[in-house]
């Protein structure tokens, strides 16, 4: 997604560009000079190309053969089992979509698609289109992360669980867009309403038909899951002072989860949902801001959404309004909402197959600004990891590890509540070390926190004492079910080389780091538990014009990109990557989907995309949008991929509003 600034929101926009940077005082080594230490001792990452394409052969099906692989280094190239058949298709700026030939598109569930009670039609012919009643039971706007759970294995019939990041004023209202006061802010409680509605998750089931098209039904599965929704807090947090609000007191339950943008699965089957940019929608007017708070973005503006400013309205239920302010003005958090920025910022838990199971936000996995949930590869009597970004310049890279082992006959309850969060810290070797967030193991810890719960909740201050490495924007992860290596996104870094934030090198020029990069990680042992993993650099975004220094990966036309944003390794072996461009390519290409065939190597193992034989892109995206959300069906042959915030007329037509499909 892109980083949404902290800057109030003009009538008809909600900021979705750079965002402030909120860890202003980092212990941890800066990332650039890891990479240029890093890269010093081998080639930049631009030698030893030959081989590393001679592993790839068109030619088989991409959804044909199996993937192959080992967990430890081949001595020579090998030639794997699963490979790409289809030529790139070239980059383009015009509107629609545009996909690899031999492959065909359907548009399916855009938002404002009626799925639950009275299935309300979209209805964009007046001036405030959709109630809020009524958009709690559509599909709710601006697409992301999403899985496809298929119904007893099927390749035709399935719940489809996507993520709703944001909304946009300038299409959400009608045409007379937002009813504002002079400041702003939201005046008429039903379009706030609506707003709120618009955010969350979608659980829809669908059905391929004998044609081959796609289309939602519903025989009890559909549900919406807005940022009014009940939640149970679960975990050693639940319960904790900290979360202790006027609507629930005993700090066990709360309402509601924006900002939903990358996800995650479990093994035994249920959907995570990660919530990001909280700052957004939780303010505080106070005028003195908490240390806390700072460390987390809140300030008295938010995105400009401002839903407390209806506060107070006749039609409002159970503060359902006044809560996005957390001004501390009662006596204490049983009295005002100065608690309710805590009760976001976490994985969600989600059970599509049970449409009466409440959704759980997992403590244990640490408070932060949530960009995907990667699992380990499950193995039984081991612990699961899951590896997780914080989507911000300068944050950091986190994992959680299970107390419990995994048992795939029996799998243990409430597996997220027990374990260890760890922070990591790269080195300049190619090494690194995951820290644990652990009030009994850390002094330092110690000398900050008075009970481990807290340490939970400001999980950002917690790794800064640690002198966690910051990164530039980790957001996606995936990991290799052959080979357990880990992949994670790092989109950009527009702020390095400003004053006082690293710099460029010559094997890293990233002043500012405009194009992004994927890291990759291995860890030691093969074990989701160890505390030591080793490290490299995957791929480089570039223009393909850029200059080697720049153009690190040797990019073409037929692959460049820029911002790598989703990520996922299919189980093949197949590496997708998604993409949500913060700077204009040579091709002044819309967004994209590429794939890539990850091979093991000699030495470090790295693998440097260079033509379209070894990087390839399948998807461009209509004007405007960002490309998320990927997933398939069991037999590879649907794949399932979200527009976001498309401008112009997709998926429509002349004279139809954009809609996120």
């Amino acid at each position: 997604m892109k980083s949404q600034s902290n800057a109030p929101a003009g009538p008809k926009h909600r900021p979705h560009g750079d965002d402030a940077v909120h860890n202003h005082d980092p212990k941890g080594t800066p990332f650039s000079e890891i990479i240029e230490a890093r890269m010093s001792r081998r080639d930049a990452l631009r030698g030893g190309l030959g081989a590393a394409v001679s592993t790839l052969f068109a030619g088989a099906g991409l959804a044909a053969c199996g993937g192959g692989g080992s967990s430890s280094p081949a001595a020579t190239p090998t030639t794997p089992t699963t490979q790409l058949n289809f030529s790139s298709v070239a980059g383009t700026n015009a509107d629609g979509v545009h996909v690899a030939a031999g492959y065909e598109t359907q548009v399916l569930i855009p938002w404002g698609t009626g799925i639950l009670g009275s299935f309300p039609a979209f209805d964009d012919s007046g001036a405030t289109f959709n109630s809020g009643s009524e958009q709690a039971e559509q599909i709710g706007s601006n697409h992301d992360g999403m899985y496809y759970f298929p119904m007893n294995g099927s390749n035709s019939h399935g719940l489809l669980v996507l993520n709703h990041e944001y909304s946009n004023s300038g299409t959400l209202y009608g045409n007379a867009g937002r009813t504002e006061d002079g400041t702003g802010a939201p005046t008429v409680a039903d379009e706030v309403r609506k707003d709120i509605n618009a955010h969350g998750v979608s659980v829809v089931e669908i059905i391929k038909d004998a044609s081959g098209q796609w289309f939602p039904v519903n025989t009890g599965y559909n549900r919406r899951f807005t940022a009014a929704s009940p939640m149970d807090i679960a975990g050693p947090a639940a319960g904790d002072p900290l979360l202790v609000t006027p609507y629930d007191t005993s700090g066990m339950t709360t309402r509601g989860t924006v900002n939903n943008c990358g996800n995650g699965t479990t093994p035994w089957g249920t959907y995570l949902t990660c919530e990001e940019n909280i700052q957004g929608y939780l303010i505080d007017t106070s005028g003195a801001v908490s240390t806390e708070k700072d460390r987390y973005g809140i300030n008295g503006f938010g995105f400009g959404y401002r839903w407390a400013n209806v506060a107070g309205d006749a039609s409002e239920v159970n503060d359902e309004f006044a809560r996005w302010d957390t001004n501390p003005s009662g006596v204490d958090a049983t009295a005002d909402y100065r608690n309710e920025a805590n009760c976001f910022g976490w994985m969600v838990e989600i059970d599509p197959m049970d449409p009466t199971s409440t959704p759980k936000k997992r403590t244990a996995m640490g408070r932060f600004r949530h960009e995907g949930s990667a699992a380990s590869r499950p193995i039984a009597g081991e612990p699961l990891a899951f590896y997780m970004g914080d989507d911000a310049r300068f944050e950091y890279i986190y994992k959680f590890v299970t107390a419990d082992n995994w048992d795939p006959a029996n799998p243990p309850a409430n597996m997220l509540d027990r374990g260890t969060l760890y922070v990591a810290r790269f080195d300049a070797d190619g090494t690194g070390e995951w820290l644990p967030l652990d009030l009994t193991l850390s002094p330092a810890l110690q000398a900050r926190f008075t009970r481990q719960a807290e340490v939970l909740v400001y999980a950002r201050i917690a790794a800064d004492i640690l002198g966690a490495t910051p990164m530039d924007r980790p957001e996606w992860s995936t990991v290799d079910p052959q080979t357990g290596e880990v992949y994670l996104t790092l989109t950009n870094n527009t702020r390095r080389g400003d004053t006082g934030n690293p710099g460029a090198d010559d094997a890293n020029p990233r002043a500012p780091n405009t194009h992004g990069h994927i890291i990759r990680f291995k860890e030691d042992g093969d074990r989701a538990d160890a505390t030591t993993f080793t490290w490299d650099l995957f791929v480089f975004g570039s223009n393909a014009s850029a200059a080697a220094n720049q153009n690190i990966s040797g990019l073409t036309l037929d692959n460049e990109f820029g911002s790598p944003d989703g990520l996922w390794m299919d189980p093949r072996g197949l590496l997708w990557i998604q993409t949500d461009n913060g700077a204009p390519l040579d091709s002044d290409s819309n967004d994209q989907v590429l794939a890539v065939l990850p091979s093991e190597l000699p030495g470090d193992r790295r693998v440097e995309p260079s033509t379209q034989d070894h990087l390839r892109r399948l998807f461009v995206g209509p004007a405007g949008c960002e490309v998320t959300g990927i997933t398939m069906t069991p037999d590879y042959r649907t794949m399932f991929i979200n527009i976001q915030h498309p401008r112009g007329e997709f998926p429509g037509g002349p004279g139809t509003i954009p809609r996120s499909a």
